[in-house]
């Protein structure tokens, strides 16, 4: 019998602990969200690079620089070079730098005219300030894929007088991971409810010569987008699109334009800043590169047509590999105590099936952070005990509270049972105690109409409606008496604004008991009103009671003031005839921050020599 309970504990363990990694990978937290990338990033970087065919890249480097003179140049010398490159039958011109502002010397009027009929793509990026100029494209949809798309809250574009004769528009905004590394590249984005292409795409509609999108999108987000005449592009939900990162593109200095020796007919021409401290940088999953790298490689992706991607049954394989790490461990840790030697062991094959499965039909990202999450597996045996210590005093307290308690509370207190003072203490807390006024023509009403359920009913509906704002409020219910509830506020958890909140909860369950005023007015039943009294004041609290049978409880001076607050609401009658619902006493009032009250009387109450001043709240 040992044995067989040692063999179901170990199982028990095991699949409590499997199942406890697949929650954990279905829930994706960040840190597995860093690890997948990272693994993306070993793909890519095991991949040979390649000279791509289709793209050159122009650089403004030092060499122009000195050639030219200070950057920004006049823009004359853009025109220059777009003739330049338009005489050697270039194809698209793409130019990632921001007209914003007009050239200081005055050569907007000779660009804009080059670039009208050259294939020029330019740039415009999204921006927290104000839309200025942004050139947003057509898009017809298939669904609602604006919901999907980044936002952006405005947009700067070039001046109108570039921005018109340019072929295309198009942001240059990257998208960086939560590690900062850019592998994914949104295609699209929004401002309010237009459209801003990517401008890489801007490039393949250009080269095609079609004045729109496509887009697809159902419930789940963005499925594909289309420039007519080109093949359908997958992207994922937000409309980005996986870098590959693996062509190196041949450059030439911007200087060295007429004397080159790369053909560029028929090429994509990408114009990016080189020079040292005006180009920009951006972190990739091979390193630094600059930004005009990044169009290049978008580019470059979207006519290749690979998409790397997560298939649907990625999670399955996945999960897969999770069950088989966690197969192996149980099975070498049953049998041996050399743990990390079975760890390595289970590693390195499972590291070799990975290695496998790089490719398929097209690229697919398998997520292997599976394999380092099941390292946590042996540690879990280690304080196996501890958590069934600490489970078995979880169950302990919410068998205690859960009747009186809100179950958020009682969470709390099984999360941190310190919180959990148990035996008597002393605190400053708040009571509340809630009656039905007029309950006798209630009880004449079914105890005339012969039906006693119907009474237990119409109790049973409000204690639950009053119990409920008293727990929604933070309160715990001490007890019910007949039609009356007593409730107090900052045990077993503190409280702060306990006060604050008592009266808070008398006055929604006045608002409440109006709603239930009127269901009996049209049921025809007599009418019913609430009265409560709130005070506030120190008293012992903790578990109260016999060895056989104890409540959590409390018991002072200041409960029973509450208790004649309550009473002597039927004194006190407001304007429509009603009377006054919540009455508290001045130690209440004077811890009030947000709910403003008005003096209603001072009054001698059983027990208490001096007059009692008691306030009511300003509705």
């Amino acid at each position: 019998m040992v044995l067989i309970r040692k063999i179901l504990t170990h199982w028990t363990f095991a699949f409590v602990t499997l199942f406890a990694l697949t929650w954990i990978g279905l829930q994706d937290p960040q840190v597995k969200e860093i690890l997948r990338l990272k693994s993306f990033d070993l793909l890519l970087q095991s991949q040979e690079k390649e000279i791509s065919q289709d793209i050159v890249i122009v650089t403004i480097d030092e060499k122009s620089i000195e050639k030219y003179g200070q950057w920004p140049w006049n823009r004359e010398v853009l025109a220059e070079t777009i003739i330049k490159l338009r005489s050697q039958r270039a194809g698209v011109i793409v130019m990632p730098i921001l007209f914003s502002e007009e050239d200081r010397m005055g050569g907007d009027g000779l660009l804009a005219m080059t670039m009208n009929g050259n294939f020029v793509v330019i740039s415009q990026s999204g921006s927290h300030q104000t839309t200025q100029n942004g050139y947003p494209r057509g898009v017809a949809k298939i669904g609602n894929p604006l919901e999907w798309l980044f936002e952006w809250p405005g947009m700067v574009g070039p001046i109108p007088i570039i921005g018109d004769n340019a072929a295309g528009v198009g942001t240059t905004n990257v998208s960086p991971e939560i590690d900062g590394v850019v592998r994914r590249m949104p295609l699209l984005m929004k401002i309010g409810n237009d459209v801003y292409p990517n401008i890489a795409i801007e490039v393949i509609r250009v080269a095609v010569g079609d004045p729109s999108y496509q887009v697809k999108a159902d419930a789940a987000g963005i499925i594909a987008m289309r420039v007519p005449g080109f093949a359908t592009i997958n992207t994922d939900q937000h409309a980005r699109i996986w870098l590959t990162w693996n062509k190196s593109y041949p450059e030439v200095s911007l200087a060295d334009l007429d004397t080159n020796e790369i053909s560029l007919e028929g090429k994509t021409i990408i114009i990016g800043v080189k020079a040292e401290g005006l180009g920009g940088v951006i972190a990739t999953p091979t390193g630094g590169q600059y930004d005009y790298v990044a169009v290049a490689s978008t580019v470059q992706t979207v006519i290749d047509g690979v998409n790397i991607e997560r298939i649907d049954l990625s999670w399955l394989i996945e999960l897969g590999l999770a069950f088989l790490v966690g197969s192996c461990i149980i099975v070498l840790t049953r049998f041996t105590p050399y743990y990390a030697v079975g760890m390595m062991m289970v590693f390195f094959s499972i590291a070799s099936i990975y290695g496998a499965i790089w490719y398929f039909e097209r690229l697919q990202l398998v997520d292997v952070t599976w394999i380092l999450v099941t390292i946590i597996f042996v540690g879990l045996h280690s304080i196996f005990n501890r958590f069934i210590l600490e489970f078995r005093l979880k169950q302990q307290i919410r068998k205690q509270f859960e009747s009186y308690l809100d179950p958020r509370q009682v969470a709390i207190l099984q999360k941190d049972p310190s919180k959990l003072k148990l035996g008597g203490e002393r605190r400053e807390m708040s009571f509340l105690f809630m009656d039905i006024v007029g309950f006798t023509p209630i009880s004449e009403y079914y105890k005339n109409n012969d039906d006693p359920e119907g009474l237990v009913g119409v109790i049973n509906d409000y204690l639950n409606r009053m119990s409920k704002i008293v727990m929604d409020n933070g309160g715990t219910i001490d007890k019910y008496m007949g039609d009356c509830i007593m409730a107090f506020w900052n045990a077993p958890l503190d409280c702060p604004n306990h006060a604050e909140m008592a009266v808070k909860t008398s006055v929604e369950c006045a608002k409440e008991t109006a709603k239930l005023k009127e269901e009996f007015k049209q049921k025809g039943l007599p009418e019913i009103n609430i009265g409560s009294g709130v005070n506030t004041g120190t008293c012992i609290v903790g578990n109260m009671g016999s060895d056989m049978r104890f409540d959590y409880s409390v018991i002072g001076d200041a409960v029973n003031l509450a208790a004649r607050l309550e009473a002597a609401t039927r004194n006190y009658k407001e304007k429509d005839g009603n009377i006054v619902a919540t009455l508290y006493s001045s130690y209440t009032m004077e811890q009030l921050k947000d709910i403003k009250s008005i003096e209603v009387d001072k009054i001698k109450v059983k027990g208490k020599d001096e007059l009692i001043t008691i306030y009511k709240p300003i509705n």
